[in-house]
């Protein structure tokens, strides 16, 4: 009898630590699978990403099927290593001449969002990324939460008055490239940008790099840039980052030589 109760216990015991071996093997496993996701990349925005594997396109909160629509994109074709990047300027602060000098050392082209108060103030910088083969991009005239904007005019006045301003800068015609500020809105924005002849830019690839008082570490930096570049990937770095303006000669070399060339946003939409 003694026997036959040791064996239970015995049994019982090798039950419970089979079944809370298997239960940390799962929570574990969706731990993993749960750092994979990315927090979205604009705070309190509609466009968010999530990257279920490494080294491929994320999954965006509309697909690129349904932003084609609307003459929209977050990411270029996946089985190419091409990487556009793209800087959203909000205003300057110093960084933008250093970025400046990785793109010339490197011949990257890229496409600066400039808001209106960015170009009122930074003439000099606006003509600079225009002579240099840039594209000056429409981030909004005062970078509102355009998913509230309901109507045409009012839709109409913020890229118009950024539009009519950098002709007046720089002598020509913007190109009618748009990006959501914070990645807010909403697909009647999507519909009115088309029909006024933009394209409109999320992206595939971000970090939290616009808190000025918190910065990334290069470590930082470099985990998030180098782990999550992919083919085709849209790049959205901010030109306020002193650790964007300080790692970016270095990150285009790793990008380099991890077999990727860089292109433009006209490039990308040519070939779509």
């Amino acid at each position: 009898m003694f026997k036959k109760q040791h064996l239970i216990s015995a049994f019982k015991l090798c039950f419970l630590f089979s079944a809370a071996f298997c239960i940390g093997t799962m929570t574990a496993h969706l731990q993993k699978q749960q750092s994979l996701k990315a927090i979205p990349t604009a705070a309190d925005g509609n466009w968010g990403l999530s990257f279920p594997e490494e080294g491929k396109t994320p999954t965006g909160n509309a697909t690129s099927g349904e932003l084609s629509k609307y003459n929209a994109f977050y990411a270029g074709n996946p089985d190419k290593k091409i990487i556009y990047l793209t800087f959203d300027a909000g205003y300057e602060n110093g960084n933008t001449v250093p970025i400046l000098d990785a793109l010339k050392k490197h011949h990257v082209p890229a496409t600066f969002f400039v808001v209106g108060n960015f170009l009122k103030e930074n003439p000099d910088l606006v003509k600079r990324m225009q002579q240099e083969g840039h594209i000056v991009g429409n981030h909004t005239y005062t970078h509102p939460d355009m998913s509230k904007i309901s109507t045409k005019e009012a839709f109409d006045k913020e890229l118009g008055e950024l539009s009519t301003l950098y002709q007046k800068t720089t002598g020509e015609e913007m190109t009618k490239f748009y990006r959501p500020p914070q990645g807010k809105y909403s697909e009647a924005n999507l519909q009115m940008a088309k029909e006024m002849g933009y394209h409109t830019f999320f992206w595939s690839l971000a970090y939290v790099d616009w808190y000025q008082d918190q910065q990334p570490t290069r470590e930082e930096a470099f985990e998030k840039l180098l782990g999550r570049i992919h083919p085709g990937a849209i790049v959205l770095l901010h030109s306020t980052s002193s650790t964007n303006a300080s790692i970016l000669d270095e990150l285009l070399t790793k990008w380099e030589e991890m077999g990727y060339t860089f292109g433009s946003l006209n490039d990308l939409i040519q070939t779509t």
